[in-house]
C-alpha cells in the first residue's frame, strides 16, 4: 500500500499523471482531425505564417528523391540551415549547418560535412526513418536560430527552447530547455538536457532538473541557471495563448525560441506534451489546469470569451509568483 500512499500525496500537490493527462485533457480538448496541424511541422509552419505569428524562414521542402536535386536552388549561397524532418520528434533526423568549408560543410558541432552526407540525410528523412510511425516523410529545409545572447553562458552549443503548456488558450506552466554535452547540444530533457522552472508573471527563471536531479548550476558552463530574466516575455506568453486559434487543439504544448535578431519565434507545436514540466516549476498541473476549466465555466455562464491578452494577465495574476534569486 505504500505505493497508493504515495501517490495520493502527489495527487494531492496537483502532480498530473500520464493516464490523467491523455484521458482528462489530451483525449477530452484535441480532436483527431487536427493532429495533422501540430504533427506536420511544414503544416503547422505555413498555418503561423497565415495568421501572421511568427517562425523561423522556410526555405524550402523536399518531397521526392528527386527533389533532393534542388538542394543547391533551395540553399542558394546561405552559409547556415537547419534541415529537419517535418514529422520528427525528440529533435531525432536534424542537421544544422552552421557555415562552408570550401565544398564542404560544417555542422554546429563543428564536424565537416560532405554535400553527399546532406544527401543522403535527407533521403533518410524521406524514407521516414525519423517520422511517427515509420511513414514516408518530408524535409524541411529553414532559417537556422542564433540563440539571444542571454543563453551564452547557461547553455552549451545549440539551441536553447521554451516550453509553454496551454489549455484552451491559457498558458499554466512553462519551462526553459537548456542544451549540454550530455545531449549533444540538443534541448531534449530525454537525451540530458536541462529543464529550468519559468515564472509566468515574470520570465525569471526557477531551479532546474536534469537526469532527475535538482541543479542550480549547468554542469558545462557551471553558472547558475535560475534567476535570469527571459527578455520580451509578455511576448512568449501572447505568442503560446495565441497558438490555440492557430491550431485548435485545446491542449498544446508550444515551443518557441529566441533569436537575437528576430526575437520570440515558434519552433513547433505538440498535441501530447511531457510531464516533465512539473519537476521543474516544483508544481502540479492539475491544480492549475482546473482553475482554468472554473473560469472558462464562469465565461460560459456570461457568454463571455477572453481575449489573449486577458488570458494571458489571469493566469499571470494566478499562477505568477516572485522567485528567489540565488
Amino acid at each position: 500500500m505504500g505505493w497508493w500512499k504515495t501517490w495520493k500525496a502527489l495527487e494531492a500537490q496537483g502532480i498530473m499523471g500520464i493516464n490523467r493527462r491523455n484521458a482528462d485533457y489530451v483525449l477530452k480538448y484535441n480532436k483527431r482531425g487536427l493532429y495533422p496541424i501540430v504533427d506536420d511541422k511544414i503544416i503547422t509552419k505555413q498555418r503561423a505564417i497565415e495568421a501572421g505569428i511568427h517562425v523561423p524562414e522556410m526555405y524550402g521542402v523536399i518531397s521526392t528523391e528527386k527533389e533532393i536535386d534542388n538542394l543547391d536552388a533551395i540553399i542558394g549561397g546561405r552559409d547556415d540551415f537547419v534541415i529537419k524532418p517535418a514529422k520528427g520528434a525528440g529533435g531525432d533526423g536534424i542537421l544544422v549547418i552552421a557555415d562552408r568549408f570550401e565544398e564542404r560543410f560544417r555542422s554546429i558541432s563543428g564536424r565537416i560535412i560532405s554535400r553527399e552526407e546532406i544527401q543522403h540525410q535527407i533521403s533518410s528523412i524521406l524514407t521516414g526513418l525519423y517520422s511517427l510511425g515509420g511513414h514516408r516523410d518530408r524535409a524541411l529545409i529553414e532559417y537556422r536560430v542564433t540563440p539571444d545572447q542571454i543563453f551564452r553562458s547557461i547553455s552549451y552549443e545549440g539551441v536553447p527552447d521554451i516550453r509553454v503548456i496551454v489549455l484552451m488558450g491559457y498558458p499554466i506552466m512553462a519551462m526553459l530547455r537548456l542544451p549540454t554535452r550530455q545531449s549533444n547540444g540538443k534541448a531534449n530533457l530525454h537525451q540530458g538536457a536541462i529543464g529550468v522552472g519559468v515564472d509566468l508573471a515574470t520570465g525569471v527563471t526557477l531551479r532546474g532538473t536534469w537526469l532527475n536531479s535538482i541543479i542550480s548550476k549547468h554542469p558545462d558552463t557551471t553558472n547558475a541557471v535560475d534567476g535570469v530574466q527571459l527578455p520580451n516575455w509578455d511576448g512568449f506568453m501572447k505568442l503560446a495563448a495565441g497558438c490555440f486559434e492557430l491550431c485548435g487543439l485545446g491542449y498544446i504544448g508550444v515551443d518557441m525560441v529566441l533569436d537575437q535578431n528576430k526575437g520570440p519565434l515558434i519552433l513547433e507545436l505538440n498535441a501530447r506534451p511531457g510531464l516533465n514540466i512539473q519537476i521543474a516549476n516544483d508544481c502540479g498541473l492539475t491544480h492549475r489546469t482546473q482553475a482554468v476549466e472554473q473560469r472558462l465555466e464562469q465565461l460560459a455562464l456570461n457568454e463571455e470569451v477572453d481575449t489573449v491578452e486577458q488570458r494571458v494577465r489571469f493566469v499571470q495574476e494566478l499562477f505568477g509568483h516572485v522567485p528567489v534569486v540565488s
